[in-house]
C-alpha cells in the first residue's frame, strides 16, 4: 500500500497525545497548520499534530482534473455520489499513521482522528471502524459517506464525536451534516453537534469549541 506524506507539528517535547487531521478536496496538510497555535489544550499538554497530504487523483465533478483528493466525487447530488472504494482505501492509508503512533509509544486512546469536508468523510470511516479504541473523532463541514457500508468497531462504540457545520455552507449543505448526526444517533453514538453562521470554512467560535472538546479528551485519559 502506498504511504502518504504528512506535515507533523509537535507542541512540546515527547508528545503524549496525537491528533490526525485530514484536509478537504484540493487542499493539503498545510491547510489547518495555522490553527495549531490557537488551541489552548495543546499549550498545556505536548500534542503531536499530523496533517496527512491526500494523494493526487482525477476528480469527476471537476472535469477529471487531477488534484489532492481522498476519493473521487462522481456527482454533486444531495447524497453525494462518491467512490467509496477509494474512500476506504484512503482510510486504510491514514490508518498507517495511527499504527505508526502506537509503535512510537502513543496509546490508541491518546489518538484522535478528524477531518474537514472530504477529510471528514474519511475520518468517519476510519475512526468508527478502527479495531482499537481511539480517543475521539471530529467531523467538520462534512457528511457520512459510508454510513450504509461501514463495518463498525466494537472498540469505538463509545467514542466521543464532535460534529460541526456552517449554516450557510454552499459546498456541503448543513443538511448533510445533520443527517450524519441522525445516523450516528441511530447507531448508538452520542455526537456533539454545533452549527455556526459561516460558509464552507472554520471560524474562531468553532476552534474554541474544538479546543474544549479536545481538552476533555486529554484530561479524561
Amino acid at each position: 500500500m502506498t504511504e502518504l506524506n504528512a506535515l507533523q507539528i509537535d507542541t512540546g517535547p515527547e508528545p503524549t497525545h496525537t491528533v490526525i487531521w485530514l484536509h478537504g478536496l484540493g487542499a493539503n496538510g498545510h491547510d489547518f497548520e495555522p490553527i495549531v497555535p490557537e488551541f489552548t489544550f495543546a499549550k498545556e499538554t505536548a500534542i503531536r499534530f499530523i496533517f496527512p497530504h491526500a494523494p493526487e487523483l482525477p476528480v469527476t465533478i471537476n472535469g477529471g482534473m487531477v488534484m489532492p483528493a481522498w476519493y473521487d466525487i462522481l456527482a454533486m447530488d444531495i447524497d453525494r455520489k462518491v467512490d467509496t472504494n477509494q474512500l476506504k482505501k484512503s482510510a486504510e492509508q491514514v490508518a498507517q499513521f495511527i499504527e505508526a503512533e502506537i509503535a512510537r509509544g502513543i496509546p490508541s486512546e491518546n489518538i484522535v482522528v478528524g477531518g474537514f469536508s472530504q477529510g471528514g468523510a474519511v475520518a468517519y470511516e476510519l475512526a468508527l471502524s478502527y479495531p482499537q479504541s481511539l480517543g475521539g473523532l471530529f467531523a467538520l463541514s462534512t457528511y457520512f459517506a459510508t454510513a450504509d457500508t461501514i463495518n463498525l468497531s466494537e472498540a469505538n462504540r463509545n467514542i466521543p464525536v464532535f460534529v460541526a457545520h456552517g449554516s450557510f455552507d454552499p459546498v456541503v449543505a448543513e443538511a448533510l451534516g445533520q443527517a450524519a448526526v441522525k445516523r450516528l444517533q441511530a447507531m448508538g453514538y452520542q455526537p456533539q453537534y454545533q452549527s455556526y453562521g459561516m460558509e464552507h470554512s472554520l471560524c474562531l467560535e468553532e476552534v474554541r469549541d474544538m479546543d474544549a472538546f479536545l481538552a476533555r479528551w486529554v484530561t479524561e485519559i
